[in-house]
């Protein structure tokens, strides 16, 4: 989860909730606006909307090699035993 940077300058921020014990209950984003006091301190690790769906998309379609090397290893594996 990246920090996304909207086009109004609203920051999304990821969030995880957990249980008491430390048990994960779920991932989301929270908003800061320009006027939070936080907001300056999470902006330079933020990137656009179009950086993260470009980010997304060459993940999609550079992941086939990675995922037939970890076939290969996999089966590998299965026939070392």
């Amino acid at each position: 989860m990246y920090v996304i940077r909207l086009a109004d300058g609203t920051l999304r921020i990821p969030h995880s909730l957990t249980s008491d014990d430390g048990r994960l209950i779920g991932n989301a984003y929270v908003e800061l606006a320009p006027s939070d006091p936080d907001y300056d301190r999470w902006l330079p690790e933020s990137i656009t909307e179009e950086q993260d769906a470009e980010r997304r998309r060459r993940w999609k379609d550079e992941n086939d090699d990675l995922e037939r090397e970890f076939l290969a290893f996999k089966e590998s594996q299965a026939t070392d035993r």
